[in-house]
């Protein structure tokens, strides 16, 4: 019998399912810098934000009707120089139990139709530079390595670039502060833009 395979956007019902995919992505043996799993409560709430966001789709897998993958879809510019966009997949993850099924191909499919649906000419997808398996799945769908995506918490760099010692360093960031406090108050600056995920 041949499994059922239904890839859809998630719903606010979906949360324990996507906590636990998530749980599996932070524990999965590969290193890590991913945040900790959300409680279910948290995760139910970022899933009803995205059901409206234009420029971005958080997706489901389902095997015979249980949610065994996930993919969360951003459409961005190329780049800062392009007017071209791309969809970017990002947290790309099956379950171990449901592997070797095409789930993975599906969510796949349903980022290049939605990009075509969307006028995008370029897929990216984020994927652990040492995820062999991961990468040669891509690898075979012809995407190429265009980068890697690094990924730490602002104190940990902060930290680290103090470590270096450089002249001023410390001044210069406290400096940088200030004026970005400083443009907030004139409403020049209404919130951050979202980063790219780690892989996100």
């Amino acid at each position: 019998m041949v499994a059922a395979i239904e890839v859809r956007d998630a719903r606010e019902t979906d949360a324990g399912a996507l906590v636990a995919l998530w749980r599996e992505l932070t524990t999965a043996g590969l290193p890590s810098r991913l945040p900790a799993p959300p409680s279910t409560a948290a995760a139910e709430v970022a899933v009803s934000k995205h059901l409206d966001d234009p420029f971005g789709r958080l997706l489901v897998v389902e095997l015979d009707g249980d949610v065994h993958g996930m993919a969360y879809l951003r459409r961005t510019a190329v780049s800062p120089l392009h007017d071209d966009t791309t969809v970017t997949v990002e947290y790309l993850h099956v379950s171990d139990s449901a592997r070797r099924h095409g789930l993975g191909k599906a969510l796949i499919a349903e980022a290049v139709a939605w990009a075509e649906h969307e006028s995008c000419a370029h897929l990216a997808v984020v994927a652990p530079a040492i995820a062999r398996e991961a990468n040669r799945f891509l690898a075979r769908l012809g995407l190429g390595q265009a980068g890697v995506l690094r990924f730490a918490n602002t104190l940990t760099v902060r930290r680290r670039l103090a470590a270096e010692h450089a002249p001023n360093l410390l001044a210069l960031l406290s400096s940088r502060r200030s004026a970005f406090a400083r443009r907030a108050q004139l409403g020049v600056i209404s919130s951050p833009a979202e980063p790219e995920s780690a892989g996100k």
